[in-house]
């Protein structure tokens, strides 16, 4: 139970970081990109109004021109760009150079032939960004930006803040290693008192009942039968049984412990379960239709296991309409053992189905006591499949309820 709950705040814990580390370092490389893009585009807007080169520092009026991009004194050696004029027929007409090294004049013409099939009017080819400008004549201007650098830049500050994040996604989860245990303890002593109160209790209340049933059959043998001593006997049975309940409920969702896992034929004791209900369920005027997959091997706890089939096969008969069919099925998928019971059963509330798994509820409470239902059944089911690592569910369709469980067959 500890190392149950401390897996669960664990991976809680993890994934909340984990999503927001995500989503961090997201907006920090789509925010850097966009900054980045937004002052080279600015660069080849200023290099055009000025006729190819950058204007004087003193020369700039908008201040939020400067903030995008500040030209200075160095700015014209430190920036890598070439012009290219294209004709009315997008020919090139003129190639300038001058503030590039790294491209020759056929290389130029390639990058170029590049954009123009593009279409586009900005964007990057490879690490140059660029923009095309066009003029009433059908000429047009393009100016190319190197921006290796910033380029360069981005994904160096992305890759530090990924290792960045990495590191603190470790240390917080070892910090939760050394932690957890601790933050969840009152929880888990929390739980372990309600067990043990539901134990001592149970065992408490064992005594007077089995004073109140030798009384109840000495004033039997006194007085004959009547209705009345029949009703406390019915009483005290169902409060007897309902005890038992409870104490098996409180164990079911004790761990696991290893002394008591074997590995054992899964096939066999669903066998034994159908077997048990076949003539019940004809008895009923019911149906028990039966696949069982052979050699299906379970590693986990045999008695708990046939404990499930049989509150499912139980509730299945009890609540399954007069005539009808039962469908039962054990067969695996994978590594995953799944048991499939299903039972037409009219008149149910759908959205009322996850409650069905709740301790003490019933969905009707006047044909639940006809059957003698406590509410308990299926919440020892879901105990039973969660503790050995499975999942139960159920799902209403066309007037027939289907109860599903899936087991790790390698717990």
């Amino acid at each position: 139970m500890i190392w149950s709950l401390r897996r669960k705040f664990i991976t809680i814990a993890m994934c909340s970081l984990l999503g927001t580390m995500t989503v961090l370092c997201a907006a920090i490389g789509i925010g850097n990109h966009f900054v980045f893009a937004g002052r080279a585009d600015r660069a080849i807007d200023l290099l055009y109004q000025n006729g190819g080169a950058f204007p004087q520092p003193e020369g700039i009026a908008d201040p939020a021109a400067d903030f995008r991009f500040q030209v200075t004194p160095e700015t014209p050696f430190e920036t890598r760009y070439f012009i290219v004029e294209l004709t009315e027929n997008q020919e090139v007409r003129a190639v300038n150079t001058d503030h590039i090294a790294a491209l020759d004049r056929h290389t130029v013409v390639d990058s170029i032939n590049q954009i123009v099939s593009g279409g586009k009017a900005g964007g990057y080819v490879d690490y140059y960004r660029y923009k095309l400008f066009r003029r009433e004549d059908g000429s047009s201007t393009i100016i190319v930006l190197d921006c290796f650098l910033q380029i360069q830049s981005a994904y160096n500050m992305l890759r530090v803040t990924l290792l960045v994040s990495a590191s603190c996604a470790l240390i917080v989860f070892i910090l939760l290693l050394i932690f957890s245990k601790k933050a969840i303890r009152p929880f888990v002593e929390n739980l372990e008192r309600q067990r043990q109160f539901v134990t001592d209790a149970s065992h408490e209340l064992k005594t007077p009942l089995a004073i109140l049933s030798a009384n109840v059959g000495l004033l039997t043998d006194i007085y004959g039968e009547n209705k009345w001593l029949e009703s406390a006997r019915s009483q005290i049975f169902r409060l007897d049984k309902l005890i038992k309940n409870l104490v098996e409920l409180a164990r079911t969702e004790e761990t696991v412990r290893e002394d008591c896992v074997i590995v054992f034929s899964a096939s066999e004791v669903a066998q034994a379960s159908v077997d048990a209900f076949q003539s019940l369920a004809e008895s009923d005027g019911k149906t028990l239709a039966v696949e069982i997959a052979p050699d299906v091997w379970l590693r986990g706890v045999q008695d708990n296991f046939f404990r499930l089939l049989t509150i499912l096969l139980d509730n299945a008969v009890k609540y399954c309409d007069p005539g009808g069919t039962i469908q039962f099925s054990l067969i695996t998928r994978g590594r995953n053992l799944c048991v499939s019971i299903s039972n037409p059963c009219q008149g149910l509330d759908p959205a009322l189905l996850p409650r069905y798994f709740d301790r003490f509820y019933r969905a009707d409470s006047s044909r639940t006591r006809e059957t003698g239902g406590y509410g308990i059944g299926l919440s020892t089911a879901k105990a039973i499949v969660t503790r050995h690592r499975g999942h139960i569910s159920n799902r209403y369709a066309g007037g027939i309820i289907t109860f599903s469980a899936i087991i790790p067959q390698a717990n």
